[in-house]
């Protein structure tokens, strides 16, 4: 298919890239145990570490929460990136110039090395402007950040800069690092006069907007001098790396307390995300010029994850499971209109939107200078959900102490009620509407929502969101999850030893004897650990996981455990992956041979002692008298078992 990576490509990078240096990044990981690390895990809260990593077979699996896979699922996770982004972001890290099934050697309307370039150029001006922050003539640019409360450290950990007022400062610096004037143009760095190419952002301060992977790929820049005759703030336009509706700033800071806490803050500005991380809220994040859309959506639903069907819940001690959107509004008419708007998009992913309004018109920054950090957490704890927000400031605007103003109340609330699509969550909000009316009636709000039902939806009905043709669609459905296939219960015996047995069969091929190719297709009795030995069985048995350990060199079990994952039915992949991963309870190298062996010889033992059980129970229901022939063949076969069964434990 045109415009998919090439497969080989993919495991290129699954080659090449070491999962424990990836993963390391975000998890202090600790040995434990032959060839498995462990540490805390990143995508839930948690004292003890339970989050396995095993290099071999590059894998990890997290025995708390169930999360695993491999180094792209871990950076899909862990940076909210989509398939192909994180394939391209990895094989960056490797030197890898990954390529398109059409042909071409990158995405389709790309140049090869292109995006690289743009992205150096803009690390470079994000150094350039964090030096300038330290010069003299910046000195307007600091005392903008102290009078709100920010340090020299809070400048760093935010990679604010100063943007110098000559025409071409960056412009100079970035030539003189070998970078062309096409470049620089394509890159939003610079603009384009009559006379020249200048710098873009001049006497301003400065805010690095990132991707979820850490990469600057634009700016936001603020007025700083009265000369200045341009815009307050002032953004990198769009570009090839830069698209506004695409960029969240404050991301790259936030994903990991995002991916834990299961919530998202969202605010309008670089200050006002400062003011949240620096008070303890560390989920906060800002659009770029641009009110919150469809695209940031997907965005804060890679990285809050599914909720299912039902979304958010709010809990009575103020709390919500299943992950939660608060969007952080002034309280002036601006700021209400903003959280109108959110509200078309509050359908397009499944956490519980709520909004949360300062009384007295104050932003986070402000609210942080005047009250500190308390009041800002407070002001996130205070939030309400969207839907309620949205429908009592559509009846703020009508008088309700007069019949008339209550039912052009209802008229103007109805639609908004209409425009929830939960159908188990609308009827809730009818109930409310009639009491904020103070109608007995409550049958008249039900006809008036299902009136506003039946109208046709204009484009920018709440609930729908405009296609390119300016008509209206529904929101795309949420992914249907695919059902795990649970793992037996870890206290049955025979279990844990079909257990065990596969572990080592994916773990180690290569020290595992011939006896377990020679297993019959329900020696395992779990259906589970059947499924998995199956999906072994499929990928040619650990015959074949021998040969591939050889040819990557007598150590790598990746491609082994890839080739079984293949062969597995998806509800069984997660499991595979788990058995990859899970630890054993041998930790000394030597001695790991003889811990295989012994753990698929007590498998096939215990498959003779159930034979053995079989052949005798049949033995007593037949009668040597009648049929002799047959009692003898039978007893011979269990002769045989026995004597099967002896040599395996002698030889054990």
């Amino acid at each position: 298919m045109a415009g998919r990576i090439r497969r080989e490509d993919v495991e290129a990078v699954r080659e090449r890239v070491r999962i424990e240096e990836v993963v390391g990044a975000h998890v202090a990981l600790k040995p434990a145990g032959v060839g498995s690390l462990k540490g805390l895990c990143p995508f839930h809260d948690e004292r003890s570490p339970s989050f396995h990593v095993r290099p071999q077979v590059g894998r990890y699996h997290c025995f708390g929460c169930g999360e695993g896979g491999d180094v792209l699922d871990f950076v899909q996770k862990v940076d909210g990136l989509g398939f192909t982004d994180a394939v391209e972001h990895l094989a960056a890290r490797v030197g890898l110039q990954v390529r398109y099934e059409d042909g071409g050697p990158t995405r389709p309307g790309e140049e090869p090395g292109r995006r690289r370039r743009l992205l150096d150029a803009h690390g470079v001006a994000e150094e350039f402007y964090r030096e300038q922050l330290l010069t003299p003539q910046a000195a307007v640019a600091r005392t903008f950040l102290a009078e709100r409360g920010f340090d020299r450290q809070a400048a760093e950990d935010f990679g604010v800069g100063f943007a110098p007022q000559g025409w071409d400062g960056l412009l100079r610096h970035l030539r003189g690092r070998g970078f062309t004037e096409a470049e620089l143009t394509a890159s939003g760095l610079v603009s384009q006069g009559q006379r020249g190419v200048y710098d873009r952002f001049r006497g301003r301060l400065v805010w690095p907007i990132r991707e979820v992977t850490g990469e600057t790929v634009g700016f936001g820049a603020r007025r700083l001098f009265e000369e200045d005759s341009g815009p307050k703030y002032l953004n990198t336009p769009e570009t090839p790396l830069y698209r506004k509706s695409h960029v969240l700033y404050g991301i790259d800071l936030a994903k990991r307390e995002i991916s834990r806490a299961k919530q998202v803050v969202v605010v309008e500005g670089y200050t006002d995300v400062m003011a949240m991380h620096l008070s303890g809220i560390r989920t906060a994040v800002a659009t770029c010029g641009t009110a919150f859309g469809a695209d940031h959506a997907r965005i804060v639903r890679r990285l809050v994850g599914d909720a299912g069907g039902a979304g958010g819940v709010q809990l009575a001690a103020g709390t919500s499971v299943g992950g939660e959107i608060v969007f952080t509004f002034d309280g002036d008419a601006a700021g209400q209109k903003a959280a109108l708007r959110a509200f078309g998009e509050d359908q397009s992913f499944s956490a519980q939107t709520f909004v949360a309004v300062e009384p007295s018109g104050m932003d986070p920054c402000e609210l942080r200078q005047a009250r500190g950090a308390d009041a800002v957490q407070a002001l996130v704890a205070s939030r309400q959900p969207l839907f309620a927000f949205v429908i009592r400031s559509t009846l703020d605007a009508h008088d309700l102490r007069t019949a008339e103003g209550r039912v052009a109340a209802l008229r103007a609330a109805a639609p908004v009620v209409a425009g929830i699509r939960d159908t188990a969550l609308r009827p809730e909000y009818e109930r409310l509407l009639a009491g904020w009316l103070g109608m007995d009636d409550q049958a008249a709000v039900r006809r008036a929502v299902a009136g506003a039902s039946r109208r046709p939806a204009r484009p920018s009905a709440p609930g729908r969101e405009p296609d390119r043709r300016g008509g209206a669609r529904d929101a795309a459905p949420e992914p249907v999850p695919v059902a795990r296939m649970a793992a037996p219960d870890r206290r049955d015996p025979v279990a844990q030893v079909e257990r065990t047995a596969l572990e080592v069969a994916l773990q180690h091929p290569a020290l595992v004897p011939e006896e377990f190719d020679a297993l019959a297709p329900d020696a395992f009795a779990a259906p589970a650990y059947r499924a998995v030995h199956e999906a072994v069985r499929a990928a040619g048995g650990v015959a074949a996981g021998r040969a591939l350990v050889a040819a990557a060199g007598g150590e790598d079990a990746s491609g082994w455990v890839g080739a079984v994952l293949e062969e597995a039915a998806e509800p069984v992949r997660p499991l595979v992956t788990e058995l990859s991963v899970a630890p054993m309870p041998e930790d000394r190298p030597e001695m790991v041979g003889g811990y295989v062996r012994g753990v698929v010889l007590r498998l096939v033992e215990i498959g003779y002692t159930r034979h053995i059980a079989e052949l005798r129970g049949r033995l007593q229901r037949m009668d040597a008298t009648v049929d002799p022939v047959a009692y003898n063949a039978a007893f011979a076969a269990l002769l045989d078992v026995e004597t099967r069964r002896r040599s395996l434990r002698e030889s054990a």
